[in-house]
């Protein structure tokens, strides 16, 4: 999943982005509000994380902005503000919850998995697709109640998947999920990525098709043979 960090603070957006990195979320960090605009605008973040106090404009009126132009990502607002009400306003305008400098990270975040989950329909953190089990909290994967070790990248492809189980997913979708805007990323990035998802996945009849000039599906053993 892609989250967008909006915070003029390089240190601080630092150690969100590795944070978040190691739950497993794809980052990118906007240092401008007219920067962030124009990739809300085009990507389909699953979280936006908001400062309020940015270089170039007030964070209000990107939120109001984007939420204008219809971006419907969920939306964290970030604040060190004393000015009382300036939390209360951002909710007032589009924001889904807020943070005030300084917080604990590990708040921040189970806000932002809740935010996940939310704009995805899925208040239970956990989603299941045959004998596969993904837990949004932890991040955790199991195959037939066994735990299964993967790697961020192979995560992100496979939450995309198992949230459009049986569902074509196109290869433009699934790699905005997986590579960030500062990534090195090579012409057959993605196709690395299912090729290691599919030999850990194995014989255990779940299968990732190719559907040419398309995508990728999840085929579970129970949907193949309906």
């Amino acid at each position: 999943m892609r989250i967008a960090i909006v915070e003029d603070d390089a240190g601080l957006a630092r150690g969100l982005g590795r944070a978040l990195k190691a739950n497993g979320f794809t980052v990118d960090h906007f240092t401008t509000g007219s920067d962030a605009l124009l990739m809300a605008t085009s990507e389909a973040y699953c979280a936006i994380l908001l400062d309020l106090g940015l270089p170039d404009m007030d964070g209000l009126e990107v939120l109001r902005t984007l939420r204008r132009r219809g971006v419907k990502s969920p939306i964290l607002i970030l604040t060190a503000r004393d000015a009382p009400g300036a939390s209360v306003t951002g909710l007032d305008q589009g924001a889904d919850d807020y943070l005030i400098k300084p917080f604990d990270p590990a708040e921040l975040e189970a806000r932002v998995r809740a935010l996940v989950r939310r704009g995805q329909g899925m208040p239970d953190p956990v989603i299941r697709a045959g004998a596969l089990t993904l837990d949004l909290a932890s991040r955790t994967v199991s195959l037939d109640d066994k735990p299964l070790s993967l790697r961020r990248r192979e995560l992100a492809v496979l939450e995309t998947l198992m949230l459009r189980p049986g569902k074509v997913v196109s290869r433009e979708r699934i790699a905005a999920q997986v590579f960030g805007l500062d990534d090195d990323v090579a012409p057959n990035a993605l196709e690395v990525q299912i090729a290691r998802l599919r030999r850990k996945i194995g014989s255990s009849g779940h299968q990732i098709l190719t559907l040419r000039g398309l995508g990728y599906m999840l085929e579970t053993e129970a949907a193949a043979e309906r």
